[in-house]
């Protein structure tokens, strides 16, 4: 999913289409201010290792935020992982679902600063292959931010269903 640039070093991924499978997910749900995303992250990764934890529910894959509808501020978001069974409900904690289907998919390298222009690039990706988007879609935290981290080694997955 990336091209070669000078020299051999990788460059800038390139989008694709991919087709999913839908997947279980245990999540937190909110209709959250712009300024308020970091805290809203932080406390509900609290509340999710607490619930999958004492439920014993596997977690199969990385954090990730499901946005609902348009881009804008506040931001109606599920914020979650992919889980091997539902959840029951549990200090804010609920099931979840990821659909399945077709979608297309970037990889953004780099700080959660640039995702903004890595949503608009796949979005234009999109529409210049005539491919309608649907009204959600989701970020993959690939990489676990810690903060003692290089932000240029962080890898979040971009992933946008399709309208068929």
């Amino acid at each position: 999913m990336s091209s070669r640039g000078r020299d051999d070093e990788p460059s800038v991924p390139e989008p694709a289409v991919v087709l999913l499978d839908p997947e279980t997910t245990a999540v937190v749900r909110g209709v959250v201010p712009m300024d308020g995303l970091r805290d809203f992250f932080d406390t509900s990764f609290g509340a999710l290792a607490r619930t999958v934890a004492a439920q014993e529910v596997d977690v199969l894959g990385p954090a990730f935020g499901l946005y609902h509808g348009a881009f804008g501020d506040p931001v109606d978001l599920e914020v979650g992982f992919v889980t091997g069974r539902a959840v029951r409900p549990e200090a804010g904690v609920v099931p979840g679902s990821l659909p399945g289907g077709r979608a297309a998919r970037l990889t953004h390298v780099g700080s959660f600063d640039g995702l903004g222009a890595s949503w608009e690039r796949l979005g234009s990706w999109m529409r210049a292959r005539g491919l309608t988007a649907g009204e959600d879609r989701w970020e993959t935290y690939v990489t676990q931010p810690s903060p003692d981290m290089d932000p240029d080694d962080l890898r979040t997955e971009l992933t946008w269903p399709l309208v068929d």
